[in-house]
């Protein structure tokens, strides 16, 4: 599907699973553009994780296709959705504690001197150059992770995902757990992203959130799109009934689980 002319970075078509013979994906089509944020938003249990899962090579699907820049994609590990540029950054945020903002960004594929020690000189100076694009207030480059703030740890998973040449961002959940100075961190840096031509799968229960931050919505309810809207057409309390009751209004696009 293209619109405005542009090939989705990423396309997913038709895609189901079943766990135990119940299907928690039925069916669902979702598409994500170059500089574009689409929240995927549903109740727990709704389908959107294990979408999301299949798409980061967590999950192979039981049936559809999906395709990156146009190109129909085999994505069965999470080492080859990375092949194809797409990151995943978890709730968690999985970064080792213990470790500076440099050895995390370059934890497992460190860069080494010619005489095999770690070049941290040059991981230093990579990090300073990735950290000056996304969030240019970040200072504490020697201090190990766990001292620095949810919105400063979000940056350093984030600039290992772009440094590495990420062009599709899975964030999951981004702001739980984080205070409102914390939450606009993450909202700057997803607009940087986004001048970049970053996609983005935004995941998240926050509706405020994802009005603040998304372009569009799509919208999961048991494993079905009930549908999908550019946010500029929509009310929040549509897209709760799309979320609550699977109710499509006018300004979206009924998907199969539409009531």
């Amino acid at each position: 599907m293209q619109a405005n002319g542009t090939t989705p970075l990423v396309e997913m078509r038709d895609i189901s699973i079943a766990f135990g013979g119940i299907k928690a994906v039925d069916g669902v089509s979702v598409d994500l553009r170059p500089g574009e944020v689409v929240g995927l938003l549903g109740h727990n249990g709704a389908g959107k994780s294990t979408l999301i899962k299949i798409l980061s090579g967590a999950y192979r699907p039981d049936a559809g296709e999906i395709y990156v820049n146009g190109e129909k994609a085999d994505i069965g590990t999470p080492r080859d959705a990375k092949r194809y540029g797409i990151e995943t950054i978890y709730q968690t945020l999985a970064l080792a504690d213990n470790i500076d903002a440099a050895g995390n960004i370059f934890l497992g594929r460190e860069v080494l001197t010619p005489y095999g020690t770690l070049d941290d000189a040059t991981m230093e100076a990579e990090t300073r150059k990735v950290m000056a694009r996304l969030n240019p207030h970040f200072r504490r480059f020697k201090e190990p992770v766990k001292a620095l703030s949810g919105g400063q740890r979000q940056s350093v998973a984030i600039a290992r995902a772009i440094y590495f040449n990420a062009r599709v961002l899975i964030m999951d959940e981004p702001t739980a757990a984080l205070g409102p100075a914390e939450t606009q961190q993450v909202a700057d840096l997803v607009l940087q992203l986004k001048k970049e031509g970053i996609g983005i799968f935004l995941i998240s229960h926050d509706i405020h959130d994802v009005f603040g931050l998304a372009d569009r919505v799509s919208v999961m309810k048991n494993g079905k799109l009930v549908g999908s809207a550019n946010v500029a057409d929509v009310t929040q309390d549509e897209v709760l009934g799309m979320i609550i009751l699977g109710k499509c209004p006018p300004g979206a696009v009924p998907g199969p689980g539409a009531s």
